[in-house]
Formats: C-alpha cells, sequence, structure tokens
C-alpha cells in the first residue's frame, strides 16, 4: 500500500475532531467538505468562546482570564485553544496566516511536546523506488543549537514512528565521526550525544549500509535526516525532488503537544487533504 493511502486509511480509522479556523477561505471550505464526505475526519468550524477555552489558556500561561478572552478574539488562538481545551484534537491553519502566526498560537495554547522546548518542522519524502525518509528541519529554524538540534531529533523520531512505523535517525554532517572539525560539526556532535542518535554522519554513511560498515557509524538505513542549518534542509529536499523525481509531503510542524498542520499560503485542495490526514494520523 502506497504511503499516502495507508495515511487516508490511518486517518479515517481515527476520525480526528480537526478545527480550522481559516474555513471561509474558498481553498479550506473545499477541503473541509471533501474530508466530511470521505469520512477522512470530522472538519469544524470556530465556535464561540467558552469557559474551557478561556481555562486552558490561564493554565498554560497563567494569564488573567481578561487577556486569555482578548487572545480568543483571534481565531487561532481560539482553533489552538481548542485544541487545548479538548474540544478537538488537531488544528490545520496557514493558507490565509503567516507560519510564524500558526506557531505563536499554538505554542501559547497548545504548548510543547514533552520533553522537546523547539517547535520545527517536517516533509517526508516519497521516493519513486519506494523509500520513504523523513528530512528535518527545512523549513522553520535557520541555525539550531546543539540543544535545538536534539528537539528536533527527538520530535522527529516521535513523527517517523507515527507516519512511518519506526525510525532510525541520522544527525548529518559534512564529517563522519571524528574525521572532522568545526562548530557545524561539534554541535552535530553534541546533538547526537545528547540523544544517542547516530551523528555526526555523511549523507552516504547514512543511506548506505556498505559506506557506514566502511565509516564505523551507523546501519546505513537512516529513514529521519536531520539537517545541521535550514540551508542543508532546504537545498536537500528541493535537489531530491527536482534531481529524485521524489514528492514531498509537507512541512508538517513538529514538537507540540498535539497536532498543528501549516499549510503553505499556494496550498491546493490537495494539499490541505493531505496535510489534514497527515496530522490526523498523527493524533
Amino acid at each position: 500500500m502506497a504511503f499516502l493511502e495507508k495515511i487516508f486509511a490511518a486517518a479515517t480509522a481515527r476520525r480526528a475532531r480537526v478545527v480550522f479556523p481559516e474555513a471561509e477561505e474558498p481553498r479550506v471550505a473545499a477541503a473541509m467538505a471533501q474530508l466530511e464526505a470521505e469520512g477522512i475526519c470530522m472538519p469544524l468550524d470556530l465556535g464561540e468562546v467558552t469557559d474551557a477555552q478561556v481555562a486552558a489558556l490561564v493554565a498554560a500561561r497563567g494569564m488573567k482570564e481578561a487577556m486569555a478572552q482578548r487572545l480568543l478574539a483571534k481565531p487561532l488562538y481560539r482553533a489552538a485553544a481548542m485544541v487545548a481545551a479538548g474540544e478537538a484534537d488537531v488544528m490545520v491553519a496557514g493558507a490565509d496566516s503567516p507560519t510564524r502566526r500558526v506557531i505563536e498560537a499554538a505554542a501559547m495554547a497548545i504548548g510543547p511536546a514533552e520533553g522537546v522546548s523547539t517547535a520545527s518542522s517536517f516533509f517526508v519524502m516519497l521516493f519513486p523506488d519506494g523509500r520513504e525518509v523523513i528530512f528535518a528541519d527545512c523549513a522553520l529554524n535557520l541555525l539550531p543549537s546543539a540543544d535545538e538540534l536534539a528537539d528536533i531529533a527527538r520530535a522527529s523520531e516521535v513523527s517517523a514512528k507515527a507516519l512511518l512505523g519506526h525510525a532510525e535517525v541520522a544527525m548529518l554532517s559534512f564529517s563522519t565521526g571524528t574525521s572532522g572539525a568545526g562548530e557545524s560539526v561539534e554541535r552535530v556532535r553534541n546533538a547526537a550525544e545528547r540523544t544517542g542518535f547516530t551523528g555526526p554522519v555523511q549523507g552516504d554513511a547514512a543511506l548506505n549500509a556498505t559506506v557506514a560498515q566502511k565509516k564505523g557509524m551507523g546501519t546505513g538505513n537512516a529513514n529521519v535526516l536531520i539537517f545541521p542549518n535550514l540551508d542543508a534542509g532546504n537545498i536537500a529536499y528541493k535537489l531530491a525532488q527536482e534531481l529524485a523525481g521524489a514528492q514531498a509531503l509537507g512541512p508538517i510542524l513538529q514538537g507540540f503537544a498535539k497536532p498543528v498542520g501549516d499549510l503553505s499560503r499556494g496550498a491546493t485542495v490537495e494539499d490541505i487533504v493531505a496535510v489534514t490526514a497527515v496530522c490526523c494520523a498523527m493524533s
């Protein structure tokens, strides 16, 4: 079964409640109708502000109720509060909102996943030969510190287990093991030591068992690639698309206590449906 078929099947089995704070946007409205018609999820519009939403914001940030009420007048914050209050399982937004606004609302109301303090993103890369690989972070964190790289790796492991069934994480660098030095290598090495994941490791050793054995690092069977900076991650996924014919599904946000989908403002109805299904499969 192809990846998207598995994701749609998993989402349909879960029937998660998904809140769309941009429900009036035509593409989002069309996607919501398709999602409901196909039984992939239960799409929700923004409802009225509830006591539970106010309580969720007060509990999450210790703010006064009056401040919570003001924030809940904003659609993104109300949607995130609905998830935090248990009125929805998933939030999907971004068709008409910048990524930073989606992240701000999710961070304020939903909060981080356990053991993670850095929001990040990933792409599921679907290659013509059938390989399914998670690339992270390719959209958010410009130059992550060792702590932030560790967070990205931990969150990506959770995402891979939910979507791919297993996770073998490789923390990429221009150097494998102790063969090279430099600030970027040390950041990756420190992050790898904190998480126990393979790294620093070059791309060939991460993906080729023969090379991995020769270089004495990892198994060469990684299905989660953690890039040292945004330049590397973004360039890599674009090259994989153009040179290898890979399909890039995402970016999908990760590192929050509940699934949050961030749509491109150029997203098509099909893109919105696919991102929503991925988020539901992770719920």
